[in-house]
């Protein structure tokens, strides 16, 4: 069957330039390549119902003086590159269509909603949304369906994922519907990564966090990463960042065996130490410059634990990841607008003693002088804003030290404000209990992470904290 289209020809030396005007004014097909025609002139397709008689002579006098054109019909025009691919969302619907038709099963709308939108893939494998294909037909088509959905999508497993698991390890709730081995190889900003889907998290998510420490200048610096996971934060402090030595803390096992293979992966073994286990129960004390509190949506239990950690001689920075909501009717357990009061904070203060270590609780009485500054703030107009997230925004660009960079808006709100210095306080008393002495915390900057639906915001405040009579 002969397929026709229309076109604009004219002389080869003019196309470049008619082509700019006709996609500038929406009228060019790119649906169609531009073709040669037979004299060397090219043939550019048009959408007939964009075009008018003013187009024409406009070409000619005003977009390439002294070229002439005409209008013709282009037969058995030849598909742009863009428009012979096909998507991966077509392939799939196509093939999963075919495999319905070949079961006697009409296709309809509802089976077309239930398609997959998107997914992740890790390797060689695609990990679908709990979402996808759960109608009833599916069932009855396996394995044949996985196969398909492979095919379409190019890869060889197949893996589905539901909710992750309340077992205090936050397992992943995925099945393996095709292959036989749940390992995958990520690479992320540089690193190398390999775990089991089934068995363990990776939020992509904290990407633009990842390239923020992997900003830092940790040269020469002890790090403690209490929430190690897989080595998300980890690997970026010892490969980009530069820090000299990482303890690493990690009480789920399937955690810790990727992490063992990741440190291996990427050579770094030799300067990090794993702690299996409750972080709780960690011997360590006095020798971090830098800890990372990357557990949310609360790391609250693990800050009496840091400042143990803290060198005493000269303190050091907390990366203190929480969930904070923005409404008050989602807080719970999040924090209240009462957090700007100082008096509420001394309350707050009050029943976190009542969970500190019982060798701490007995020092709290002698520990705090009312003389001393409670925290100061170095967190610049110009690096924060007093807003909402509306209108653009500042924009930061963060380079690592492996030469990736990530550009994005910096905003905040009254309850990230609120719930720094609610923290400043609390780790500041934390930290004369311990040390019975005087301490300072300084509030450096409060990074968004990403939002949850509805008004949830994942955000880190980095903490100085220093002892008064530092030298």
């Amino acid at each position: 069957m002969q397929t026709e289209v229309p076109a604009i020809v004219t002389a080869a030396q003019f196309a470049q330039q008619y082509r700019q005007y006709l996609e500038t004014n929406g009228i060019l097909d790119s649906t169609y390549r531009l073709q040669k025609q037979p004299g060397g002139s090219v043939a550019l397709p048009v959408l007939c119902n964009k075009l008018s008689q003013l187009h024409l002579p406009n070409l000619c006098d005003t977009v390439a003086p002294g070229s002439t054109c005409t209008f013709t019909q282009l037969k058995n025009p030849i598909l742009s590159k863009k428009s012979s691919v096909k998507s991966c969302h077509q392939r799939l619907q196509e093939e999963l269509h075919a495999l319905v038709k070949l079961s006697g099963v009409l296709w309809n709308d509802q089976l077309s909603r239930d398609l997959p939108q998107v997914w992740k893939r890790h390797d060689d494998m695609i990990v679908l949304n709990e979402n996808a294909l759960q109608a009833d037909i599916w069932k009855t088509l396996e394995p044949e369906v996985w196969l398909v959905v492979a095919n379409a999508l190019g890869v060889k497993r197949i893996a589905k994922a539901g909710r992750v698991s309340a077992d205090g390890f936050r397992t992943p709730k995925v099945t393996l519907l095709l292959g036989d081995d749940a390992w995958v190889h990520h690479i992320d900003n540089g690193i190398r990564y390999t775990f089991d889907v089934t068995k363990c998290m990776f939020s992509s998510g904290n990407i633009t966090e990842k390239l923020r420490v992997s900003s830092f200048d940790c040269t020469g610096e002890v790090v403690v990463d209490l929430y190690a996971g897989i080595g998300y934060f980890t690997l970026p402090f010892l490969m980009h960042a530069g820090a000299a030595f990482v303890h690493a803390c990690e009480w789920n096992p399937h955690a810790v065996a990727a992490l063992v293979k990741n440190l291996d992966l990427n050579k770094v073994s030799h300067r990090c130490k794993i702690h299996k286990g409750d972080n709780q129960q960690l011997p360590l004390r006095n020798l971090a410059d830098r800890v990372n509190l990357g557990l949310i949506p609360s790391s609250e239990e693990g800050w009496p634990i840091a400042c143990q950690l803290l060198r005493e001689d000269r303190g050091g920075i907390f990366h203190i990841h929480h969930n904070i909501s923005l409404y008050a009717e989602n807080r719970g357990a999040a924090f209240d607008r009462k957090n700007l009061d100082e008096g509420h904070c001394q309350e707050q203060e009050q029943s976190l003693t009542a969970v500190l270590p019982a060798s701490w609780t007995e020092r709290s009485k002698s520990s705090s002088d009312s003389t001393t500054p409670a925290f100061t703030c170095s967190c610049t107009k110009e690096s924060i804003l007093n807003s909402r997230w509306k209108g653009p925004g500042n924009r930061l660009k963060v380079e690592t030290n492996c030469g990736s960079c990530c550009e994005k808006r910096i905003f905040i709100h009254p309850e990230w404000q609120a719930w720094a210095k609610s923290v400043a306080l609390r780790i500041k008393n934390l930290l004369e209990i311990l040390h019975q002495k005087q301490w300072r915390t300084n509030i450096l900057h409060i990074e968004h992470v990403k939002s949850y639906a509805p008004h949830i915001d994942h955000v880190v405040l980095d903490l100085e904290c220093r002892p008064c009579d530092e030298t």
